[in-house]
């Protein structure tokens, strides 16, 4: 489906261009007018990542889980095949508010489960490659893939999107989460629909503030102090935790849910005029899931109008009279992104005539804003008069010779 962007009609452009209009005036407006629009692209996400059985569970290692210190699981713990589970003794040692299972059928079928969501993640398509370092970075819901994925010490990771938001990343290797990281969950976004696909192992650094489960070939590490909202599922090898946190996510809903996210299309139209002194507003609309935020990615604004890049509301009091032609652009993280270029003209301000206190425009000031030259009809005015005054003089003379 083609992009709609905002155009003007003959009649408009006309209006617009003025006199004394510039030729790439002109061409800006035809640009908008005629130019080709971006194509739209809708991702469509089977909702969240199908673990099955294993949903219940904060830990599930394969060979061994081990814990040192007082971690409290808000879960179920579990480990299959391997039998080994160590430090969930109760105070000073671990806690789980949910069930122990040691090599038993829930965790031998929770272990199958995970292969399958593993081998699911695994299948997505991406819908952005080459991922590395996350560090700085906010992330509309998608599926990210990359070799070695990592959040250096200290950083911030955000995913911005709704309730029904999914996230999958996928990690040929490894997992690294730095010490003292946080990601953070934006406009309704849970930890339900955050996956975390790592081919190799997973390392969660001290005190880190992690999101998601962990659907890891091998082995995962919760260094100490290190909060998990999510799960910590290991296929092929153990689960080592020291002081930690882990919650399970609930509330989430079924897998399967179907997640349409949409790239952005421009809906708004031709902009209002302004007048200089005079509070001005004019909101840029586009449509898209997510919402799209908004950026002035060419040209400038009049003076004294600014953007505000979630609303998409441009607004301010004007304060200097001519023409601007800017190229706005909406984004959601959803390619392609959509832009239009507006040209926004700012007359001058009315200056008050009279006794009465009627208002005239500034003429002068107008001509000179469209790009015409004020003197040119002061002077033709000027002839015209000069020509008047000469005819007049010239038949009172033959008035004069006339025989009485």
């Amino acid at each position: 489906m083609a992009d709609s962007t905002s155009s003007f009609s003959s009649s408009s452009v006309i209006r617009r261009i003025g006199l004394g209009a510039t030729a790439a005036a002109l061409l800006a407006l035809l640009g908008l007018t005629f130019g080709p629009a971006s194509a739209r692209a809708d991702t469509t996400l089977d909702g969240p990542v199908d673990i099955g059985t294993a949903a219940p569970f904060g830990v599930l290692g394969s060979s061994a889980v081990t814990n040192t210190g007082p971690t409290v699981v808000d879960g179920d713990v579990g480990v299959s095949p391997g039998s080994s589970i160590t430090g969930f003794g109760g105070p000073p040692e671990g806690t789980l508010t949910g069930t122990l299972h040691q090599t038993d059928a829930v965790a031998a079928q929770a272990q199958s489960d995970v292969t399958t969501a593993f081998n699911t993640a695994s299948g997505l398509t991406p819908t952005t490659s080459g991922v590395g370092e996350l560090n700085g970075l906010s992330l509309t819901p998608g599926v990210y893939s990359g070799g070695a994925l990592s959040l250096a010490d200290n950083g911030a990771l955000t995913l911005a999107g709704s309730a029904t938001s999914v996230w999958v990343f996928q990690a040929a290797s490894t997992l690294t989460i730095g010490s003292a990281t946080h990601i953070t969950m934006t406009g309704g976004a849970t930890a339900c629909n955050v996956f975390w696909r790592v081919g190799s192992s997973a390392t969660l650094g001290t005190a880190a503030q992690f999101v998601g489960t962990v659907l890891a070939d091998q082995s995962i590490t919760a260094t100490t102090g290190a909060t998990i909202a999510g799960r910590l599922l290991a296929s092929n090898a153990a689960v080592t935790l020291d002081t930690n946190t882990v919650t399970v996510p609930t509330g989430c809903p079924p897998p399967g849910t179907p997640v349409t996210t949409s790239s952005p299309a421009i809906t708004s139209g031709t902009p209002t005029d302004a007048v200089v002194g005079t509070p001005y507003s004019f909101t840029v609309t586009a449509s898209g899931t997510p919402a799209p935020t908004y950026a002035v990615t060419a040209g400038t604004l009049p003076a004294g109008l600014t953007l505000n890049p979630t609303t998409g509301v441009i607004s301010g009091t004007p304060t200097t009279p001519g023409s601007s032609t800017v190229t706005i652009t909406a984004s959601n993280g959803q390619s392609p992104d959509a832009s239009a270029v507006y040209t926004f003209l700012t007359a001058p301000a009315a200056v008050p005539v009279g006794a009465a206190g009627g208002t005239a425009i500034d003429s002068t000031a107008l001509l000179a804003q469209s790009g015409s030259d004020a003197t040119l009809p002061f002077a033709a005015a000027l002839l015209v008069l000069a020509l008047g005054l000469g005819l007049s003089g010239f038949a009172a003379h033959r008035s004069t010779r006339r025989p009485g």
